[in-house]
């Protein structure tokens, strides 16, 4: 992939990466099993800025480094070990879904690097429902031999209306990688295993994550029928919150693109907002 560079980890991975651009730095922080590639689209519709995108362990370019690996803590050292070797004192995060609990977890224990947080669709409390269809999937390779038959699949997505087609082939395009075997991830299997582990381990209380990000600035995106951020939750952020940005995206599930004009719009804002 074009623009793709590598650095090494801690304990040696090498972790893949893009750094484009100048000016502020902007992380962003994909899902649980997605890559870099699904900040493209908003890219080019930022303003000027330095945009810096990861692939955690185990996910695209990067190092495949095992289940007991791929944890938020782990991930959230990577990106620490990302802004150093790129001499980035501070940074704003975005992070989507599993990125945004990296991004708490750096706002609550690195405070001095983070400028400030905006979350996609997750937040300190995570809807079981939602987990448990996550679930269902994480590690398998997908159904159908080609993209177009992966791409009708998520076209069935609950939640989800007015996408088109093409863009739901592009996720296809992805998530996976045609092979004369079938569709094959594009991350190490091996992430079901860490995440079941955490799926049946103890509930682990996050709202003193969110709490220590007092006098950060933050935003919030969710998506309007999201299963993973319920509405219950994201009121009570607000309430502590109340100088948060937010948006709720009509037709999204989980996750918003962050290409809607809703997103966009709290993107712009929170942005401009920083200091």
């Amino acid at each position: 992939m074009a623009g793709v560079l590598r650095f090494a980890a801690e304990d040696g991975a090498r972790l893949a990466y893009r750094d484009d651009g100048q000016g502020l730095a902007l992380l962003c922080l994909p899902g649980l099993t997605r890559t870099m590639a699904d900040f493209d689209c908003l890219a080019p519709r930022l303003p000027p800025l330095r945009l810096i995108r990861m692939d955690y362990r185990g996910r695209g370019a990067s190092d495949w480094t095992g289940a007991a690996t791929y944890t938020v803590a782990q991930e959230a050292r990577d990106a620490l070990g990302l802004l150093d070797h790129l001499g980035v004192a501070r940074a704003a995060i975005l992070g989507t879904s599993r990125g945004g609990l990296i991004g708490m977890l750096l706002g609550a224990t690195a405070r001095q690097r983070v400028m400030g947080l905006c979350l996609n669709d997750v937040g300190p409390a995570i809807n079981r429902d939602g987990l448990a269809r996550i679930a269902e999937y994480v590690g398998r390779n997908p159904a159908g031999r080609t993209h177009a038959d992966f791409a009708d699949l998520l076209s069935r997505s609950p939640g989800f209306a007015g996408v088109p087609m093409a863009r739901w082939l592009d996720e296809a395009r992805r998530l996976s990688v045609e092979t004369p075997e079938g569709l094959r991830l594009r991350y190490d299997p091996a992430l079901r295993e860490a995440f079941l582990a955490a799926f049946d381990g103890p509930p682990i209380d996050l709202w003193p994550l969110f709490d220590a990000l007092q006098g950060l600035p933050l935003a919030l995106i969710r998506g309007a029928n999201s299963d993973l951020l319920t509405a219950e939750t994201a009121a009570q952020m607000r309430q502590r919150r109340p100088d948060m940005a937010f948006a709720e995206v009509p037709g999204r599930a989980h996750v918003p693109f962050l290409d809607e004009p809703v997103s966009l719009d709290v993107i712009r804002a929170f942005l401009a907002g920083l200091p």
